[in-house]
């Protein structure tokens, strides 16, 4: 499919109308919204921001969960020539004072309440601030969200530039606070259609997502590469695997965005046949070999691509092609994607290493033009002198071209000296038949350093032992990686999208002692 010519979202979203017309572009909250219907709703959203004030480079500030409301307000933003600030919904009340004072926003598109968090009832115990609110707890002189959708709708205005922010995401890093990373129209058009064409993605797919939208994984990647093929997005307002199979079911998806705690949790549901996944096609996913491997032949998504990036570069830099062989895309995260550049460099000279060296992963091309607000002082330890942004991941570049993730340098553990992935380990845990999940980390040792540490958690139905799950690591993995503890669990510590906690496991880990 050719690439949009669009570099503004606002414009992006028209073309797409033209185009693409009634068929669906979003399928979420109980309707069904196509590309016409999408684009008129942004461009009334765009006329209510302007006459509120609203001027070209403000930002807005949108506390939403997976819903229309959420993309049809960010698209009206960018046709107004505003910035959308993309908080989370896990923000608790100091967190989202924070987030709200940092980010300088003209204005805030919110819901009452979610899962348990009652946003209007914290903001009231915040300064005055231009509230557009979801729900019926409204303050004297806040607006009803519905109110965005009266006027007329505005005329396509004067376009953005593509370099112009579109989005600010806040993510979370080694400092206490978040640190504010903004992502612009161009980058993410031209690398969430890449990221779709490495999926085979055309207008007829129907791709689920999970994961919420104010990740990159969702606004950056997954809207962006649906958008751009004229597919159609479904969206689940938060993550629940008995829900999510029926959503794939009722509305056939071909594809899906998982991470290794959700299709796990997938697979493991009491509702799970294969016959309900059965019209999955592709999709994207992270973690081990084995996790790619599950999610193509236990889930049902055969070309599954494997994926590196993070939110600084529009959420993915590399992804394999949907078409190769499994084995493939499940032994790296393939190629950079047009217009990324990645290079490994040597962890304490910084020199640039040959094909097959690990070392430190770096990337430049669509990365961030650096943080901003309180974060803007890690800019310069972030970005090298001639644009490069430093991960803080280790990695390989093999002969082909490809990227092979190893791990977190904050998360690598150092056994005798050697360096361990976690991910080596959980790879090798996860190609036991009977293990449906598993978590390591590292234990302080004063001997060695640090031991491996495993929490497993076992298929329904399945007994397992601490001693089985050792013999199966001696059989598949050096001596060094072999877990020292191993703990059988119910569960794992997981965001509420699937994420695995590492910090968690970490406190858990603690207790243990050798």
């Amino acid at each position: 499919m050719n690439m949009p010519v669009s570099r503004d979202l606002g414009i992006l979203l028209r073309e797409q109308a033209a185009r693409f017309g009634a068929h669906p572009a979003l399928i979420g909250g109980g309707e069904t919204i196509g590309y016409g219907a999408l684009c008129d709703r942004a461009s009334r959203i765009a006329s209510f921001l302007i006459a509120r004030g609203v001027t070209r480079g403000d930002r807005v500030g949108l506390l939403m969960n997976n819903r229309p409301e959420w993309v049809e307000t960010l698209f009206g933003a960018a046709m107004a020539g505003a910035v959308v600030v993309a908080f989370s919904t896990w923000s608790k009340r100091d967190e989202l004072a924070y987030l709200i004072a940092d980010s300088g926003i003209r204005l805030l598109v919110t819901l009452d309440q979610f899962s348990g968090q009652n946003f209007a009832h914290d903001l009231r115990t915040m300064a005055p601030l231009d509230v557009v609110l979801l729900g019926e707890d409204r303050e004297p002189g806040w607006v009803p969200y519905r109110a965005m959708l009266e006027p007329p709708p505005t005329g396509p205005g004067t376009p953005v530039r593509p370099e112009d922010d579109a989005i600010i995401i806040y993510t979370s890093g080694s400092s206490s606070r978040p640190k504010s990373v903004p992502l612009s129209h161009g980058g993410i058009i031209e690398n969430g259609f890449n990221i779709g064409e490495r999926q085979g993605y055309t207008r007829a797919d129907r791709v689920l997502l999970a994961p919420p939208l104010f990740w990159s994984y969702g606004s950056a990647n997954a809207l962006s590469a649906v958008l751009t093929h004229g597919a159609t997005l479904v969206l689940q307002s938060r993550f629940e695997p008995g829900e999510s199979l029926d959503l794939i079911e009722r509305h056939r998806c071909t594809a899906l965005y998982t991470l290794p705690a959700i299709t796990a949790a997938l697979i493991s549901h009491p509702a799970f046949r294969p016959e309900r996944t059965s019209s999955l096609r592709t999709g994207l996913t992270i973690g081990a070999p084995q996790d790619v491997v599950t999610a193509a032949e236990v889930l049902g998504a055969p070309e599954i691509c494997n994926v590196y990036g993070q939110t600084e570069t529009y959420g993915n830099c590399c992804v394999s092609w949907h078409h190769w062989p499994l084995e493939r895309r499940a032994a790296c995260q393939g190629p950079p994607l047009p217009g990324v550049t990645i290079r490994i460099v040597d962890e304490t000279t910084g020199a640039v290493l040959p094909f097959g060296r690990a070392g430190l992963i770096e990337v430049k091309g669509h990365v961030m033009r650096g943080y901003i607000g309180a974060s803007a002082s890690q800019t310069e330890a972030a970005l090298t002198a001639d644009g490069f942004f430093r991960t803080g991941d280790m990695g390989e570049l093999t002969e082909t071209g490809d990227i092979r993730f190893i791990g977190r340098t904050t998360e690598m553990i150092k056994k005798g000296g050697i360096n361990v992935a976690p991910a080596e380990v959980e790879d090798v845990l996860m190609r036991h038949p009977a293990v449906a999940l598993a978590g390591v980390v590292g234990v302080p040792d004063s001997t060695q350093g640090e031991l491996i540490a495993a929490f497993v958690v076992p298929k329904p139905g399945q007994i397992l032992t601490e001693a089985a799950l050792t013999a199966h690591c001696r059989e598949h993995a050096s001596r060094y990686k072999v877990p020292d503890f191993i703990s059988l669990r119910d569960s794992l510590p997981v965001t509420v999208t699937g994420k695995l906690m590492r910090r968690d496991l970490k406190t858990l880990a603690a207790t243990f002692s050798k």
